[in-house]
């Protein structure tokens, strides 16, 4: 992988990442390497499923696969911050 593929993977993590934010409803407090962690798996399992579907190469914006990049990022956030706030929340 090159550096400029490396760069492109985080930029579109963090695309990603946000928007699967914005998705789910309420404050969510993870930090935002977590986020953007969450968009690039987000990503390239969206990516993955919509090859597997066969909706992957469209002519022109593959819509149907960022849909399901930003459904997979919404779930993982909202799995990772229902956990993330439960870690703090613990007494020793």
């Amino acid at each position: 992988m090159t550096v400029a593929g490396i760069i492109s993977a985080l930029v579109v993590g963090l695309i990603i990442g946000a928007l699967g934010r914005l998705v789910v409803p309420g404050k969510q407090n993870i930090p935002i390497w977590l986020t953007i962690i969450i968009g690039i798996v987000a990503a390239l399992l969206g990516t993955a499923i919509a090859r597997g579907a066969g909706v992957a190469d469209t002519d022109g914006f593959d819509w149907i696969e960022l849909i399901f990049q930003i459904v997979l990022a919404a779930v993982g956030v909202a799995l990772v911050a229902g956990f993330w706030g439960r870690r703090g929340r613990r007494s020793v």
